[in-house]
């Protein structure tokens, strides 16, 4: 039964990888292309805004590899272990950068008063969500490391 869940999660988990590719690789650079049309004035803002999204994919990704090495583990049974919480750290860190890189570049647009509401309301969704996740996996290594630290003093009480 577990099984057949982390199987649904890590195509689930595949599936926003795949879709998140190929938006960066075929919608990103056509969607900025045409805001350079619409706005010519912010021409020179095209390629530093689009490197800092391509930038904040990084991350994504690795976080994206770090959810999938936990479902491995729970397919192993071994959740209560130290690389489950590595991962989970890391998941934690890759959120937490990813809010980083959006506030920097909310600042960066915001001095440069290029920045769009439209634009800044995304950016305020990514980074709220971001946060979300870094807490989430923040309770949940901390959850972790306790169910870790109770199994092993059982295992040392038999």
């Amino acid at each position: 039964m577990v099984r057949g869940k982390t199987i649904f999660l890590k195509v689930v988990v595949i599936l926003i990888g795949i879709i998140i590719f190929a938006l960066s690789i075929f919608w990103l650079p056509w969607i900025a292309n045409e805001s350079v049309k619409v706005a010519p004035e912010y021409a020179y803002l095209h390629y530093p805004v689009l490197i800092g999204l391509y930038v904040t994919t990084i991350p994504f990704f690795f976080a994206l590899y770090q959810a999938l090495r936990l479902l491995k583990y729970i397919d192993k049974n071994s959740v209560f272990s130290t690389s489950s919480v590595i991962a989970l750290k890391n998941i934690k860190y890759c959120a937490m950068m990813i809010s980083i890189l959006y506030v920097m570049g909310s600042i960066l647009l915001v001095t440069l008063n290029a920045l769009h509401p439209g634009i800044g309301l995304v950016g305020i969704i990514i980074i709220f969500s971001s946060l979300v996740i870094a807490v989430f996996s923040a309770v949940l290594q901390t959850l972790l490391e306790g169910a870790i630290d109770i199994k092993l003093e059982n295992d040392l009480t038999v």
